[in-house]
Parts: structure tokens; sequence; C-alpha cells
């Protein structure tokens, strides 16, 4: 029997053959789309092929350097939704559109970045230092789109954006990282208060009201989130992230309960008193209705002609560039699973459904094998948040609830959606590196804590107490008897 080697190994080489056959998808659809549009093989495939792979390979050669231990498949999936996403935005660019060429250059910033965060953040512990900080942030990321001067306004019935120059920008995406900062920070440090007070009723034990704050701010900023910018996709992608996160750091499902009813509550008033809700929900519910299909805002005609060019791909497919996928309204952002849908069938949905859920396992796997609270939660908040993101998009273009507005994770066309993403791809790479590395079993110094070996000097040992001194011994009173 072969014994079993107790040292990891980094599986970098595994990481590089696999991301070669990414490359292969993301730029051998890009070659299909050029062959549709007569143009295959020219000067511009070459130079953004050639830009995809070397960012691509760029990204694998600094995690042999920094983070050599980190997981192989999570790279060379993202690089692969993404190559398919450039590759469909190039297909839907109409003459004159640049929208293709500039997806690709928030590609290069966003990895740029992503690889700034390996190479900077050595361990993702430090994170927990800037807890309430994160909250900080977190406001002003949301408040900004609000702000007369750099608010960009209402932009198809959402105030979520802000100028920077000639550009726009969201903010909020940003925010889903430093929400999840703070709530694995504040979950990770009060664990112990959150799970053991509280009453029991019945078989379920409910946590202390003034325990419940962090969740009724949760909910405070999600309905916030929905009133005041009108975005009913974020709202509901920043509850969920707190009530999965409190979920998994305290394993009672009293706290999904009250999730639950708090979702229920702030959607049954949202859907009473905001009319854009209102018709966000009519239009899933009576979608084929004539008066909702031509309905100029709210309408479902984005929905419908959604479903009928999937039911149009069949079971596999059109073929890039031979479908008509640019009949629906934003089919390269908001709808951009339908086009994939009719141009590669169910097979090709079920294709890219499945490299997320890889994805997300993958990032679950991190969460489970790092061995401190901190990053357990964070590696499942940020892995949930993506999942969230996939389940509430996709479920609203196959009318399974009502379509938000929210992008596809690596797909849709957005620099936003993408630079966030990307940061979070580096974030749960620097975490499984420390779940899958090498365990250090050297005894620590007296008066030393666990994972401070190198920021701190040690200690000197602490003076053996003087047993006359211990409250333990005997008094003067008892001494004389």
């Amino acid at each position: 029997m072969t014994p079993i080697d107790p040292v990891p190994r980094p599986r970098r080489n595994v990481e590089l053959v696999l991301l070669v056959l990414a490359l292969a998808v993301g730029i051998g659809a890009q070659a299909l789309v050029g062959v549709d549009r007569q143009k295959a093989f020219d000067t511009d495939f070459w130079f953004q092929s050639g830009l995809l792979a070397l960012a691509a390979l760029a990204f694998h050669v600094v995690l042999r350097l920094r983070a050599k231990y980190a997981d192989p498949v999570i790279l060379p999936l993202v690089v692969a939704l993404n190559g398919l996403g450039l590759a469909m935005i190039h297909r839907l660019d109409r003459v004159g559109e640049d929208t293709g060429n500039n997806q690709l250059r928030w590609t290069l910033v966003a990895m740029a970045v992503a690889i700034a965060v390996i190479w900077f953040l050595k361990d993702h512990r430090i994170l927990r230092r800037f807890t309430y900080i994160s909250l900080a942030i977190s406001a002003v990321l949301l408040i900004l789109p609000l702000v007369p001067g750099i608010s960009a306004g209402e932009v198809l019935g959402a105030s979520v954006w802000i100028k920077i120059g000639s550009m726009t920008f969201q903010p909020g995406e940003i925010a889903k990282i430093t929400l999840a900062i703070f709530f694995a920070g504040y979950l990770s440090s009060n664990r112990d208060l959150i799970l053991l007070a509280g009453r029991k009723i019945g078989p379920v034990q409910f946590p202390r009201f003034k325990d419940m704050g962090p969740m009724i701010t949760a909910w405070l900023v999600s309905i916030g989130v929905l009133v005041f910018q009108r975005d009913l996709g974020s709202s509901i992608l920043f509850f969920g992230l707190f009530l999965v996160m409190i979920y998994v750091a305290t394993s009672r499902i009293s706290w999904v309960i009250i999730g639950l009813v708090l979702i229920a509550v702030g959607g049954f008033v949202a859907a009473r008193v905001f009319s854009h809700v209102a018709l966000r929900i009519d239009g899933w519910l009576n979608a084929f209705t004539d008066e909702v299909y031509g309905r100029q805002f709210g309408g479902s005609l984005q929905i419908v002609e959604g479903l009928f060019g999937m039911a149009n791909g069949g079971l596999v497919g059109t073929g890039l560039g031979q479908g008509r996928p640019n009949l629906v309204p934003f089919a390269n952002s908001d709808m951009i699973i339908a086009s994939f849908g009719e141009e590669l069938g169910l097979i090709g949905v079920f294709a890219i459904v499945l490299m997320y859920l890889l994805l997300f396992t993958r990032g679950f796997r991190a969460a489970l094998g790092t061995r401190d609270a901190f990053g357990k939660l964070l590696a499942t908040g940020l892995s949930f948040a993506i999942a969230l993101q996939c389940f509430v998009v996709i479920g609203g273009v196959t009318r399974l609830i009502p379509l938000t507005g929210l992008t596809t994770p690596f797909l849709a066309a957005g620099g936003s959606s993408l630079l966030a993403n990307w940061i979070i791809v580096g974030l749960l790479l620097m975490i499984s590196h420390s779940a899958r590395g090498p365990v250090d079993t050297t005894p620590l110094p007296p008066g030393q804590e666990p994972g401070a070996r190198k920021n701190f000097p040690v200690l000197p040992a602490k003076p053996a107490p003087d047993p006359r001194n211990s409250p333990d011994a005997p008094t003067e009173a008892v001494k004389q008897l």
C-alpha cells in the first residue's frame, strides 16, 4: 500500500494545462464569431486573443510566485467564462459600436487589479483589521450614486451609477465585497455571543433583540437601496449575503426564519408602495398578455423575446453568429444568457451553468479548508455572492423569478461587475492558498498567539505564581485552627 504524502502539492502545472484549454474555449469562440463576420484571423483577432492569453499567463505566473498552493481550477474557469463573454459581446456589436473592445479593456484592468490583490495581500486575515472601516466604505459606496455632481442620475429606472470623467461606474459592485469583509469580521468576533444568548421557543432558539442589530441593519440597507436607488437586484444580493453568512456562522435556523420573514415583509411593502417593483412583478406574472408585453416601462418584451430566442436555439443552438439574439433588448448585458441559449442551445447553457457550479464549489471548498473563522466566512460570503447573482440573473431570464437587472458574472458587458468579480477571484485564490498550504506545526513560544509568529516579538514566559498568594491558599484563620 502506497503511503499518503502529507506534503501538499502546488498543482500549478495542472492549472497551466486547464488554462490552455480555457483559452482555447474563449479564443475559439472568438474565431467562430470572426468567421461569421468574414473577419476570421485578422489583425484584431490576433491582437485581442494575444492580450487575453498574456494576461491569463501573467496571472498564472503570479500565482506560482505568491500563492503556489492556490486552487488550480478557479482561474481556468473564470478565464473560460470571461473569454466566452468577450466573444458574445463582440458578436453582438453593431457597426460603429465598441462594446467588445471596451469589455476587453475592462478585463485587462480587472485582471491587473486581481493580480495586485494577490501580490500585496500576503495573508487574507489582514482584512479582519478593517472590519468597521469596511462598513464605513460600504456606506460611502452606496451613497455615492445619490450625491449631486457625481451621480449619473437615473439610468434605465435605477440610480446606481456615478460619473468618472467620460465613464460611468457602479460602486455597489465593490460594496458587496466590503460588506462581505464586514460581515465576516463581525460574525467571527461575535459568534459566541450571538450563538449562546437568546430565548428558546419550542425547538427553535431565537437571538436576543440587541444581537439582531446587524441583521436589522442589513435589512435596512437593502430596503434603502430598493427605495432610493430603485435597484431590486442589489437589494436582494446584499440581504441574502448577510443571511447566508450568519447562518454559516451560527448554524441556527432561527436566523433564516427571521431573515425570510423580513424579506417577505419588505417585498410585500415594496410591491404595494413602489411602482417599479410592482411593474417588475406584473411583468413576471403576466408576461404574455398584450397589455404587459407592449408597455413602454416595466413591460415584458425583454423577457418574452429572450424566451423565444432560447426556444429557437433548441437543444444544440443555431451556432455562434447564426442566431438573432440582437432582437432582444440589452442582449449583451442583462440578457446575455438568452443570447447564449439561442446560439449554443440548451447544452451550451448547461455547460455555462456547470462552470459556475464548479466555481462555487471550489470557493466553498476553500472555505471548508481554511483554518480561521474569518477566512471561512469570507470565502463563503464571496462564493455565495456570485452564486446568488447567477441564480437571480438566470432565474429572471428564464422567468423563474422577476427580472432584476443584475449582470451575469464574467459574461455580461459591464466594467464595474467585471472588476468586482475579478477581485473576488483574487481573494478566493488567496484563501484557498492558505487552506491548501502546509500547516506550520512548530510549537509557539510561551505567550505568543497563533498567526503572530512573524509579526510580534516573542514574549517572555510569565513567572510561576506564588502558591501563598493563590486564592485557593488557606487563610490565616484556617491555619490557626
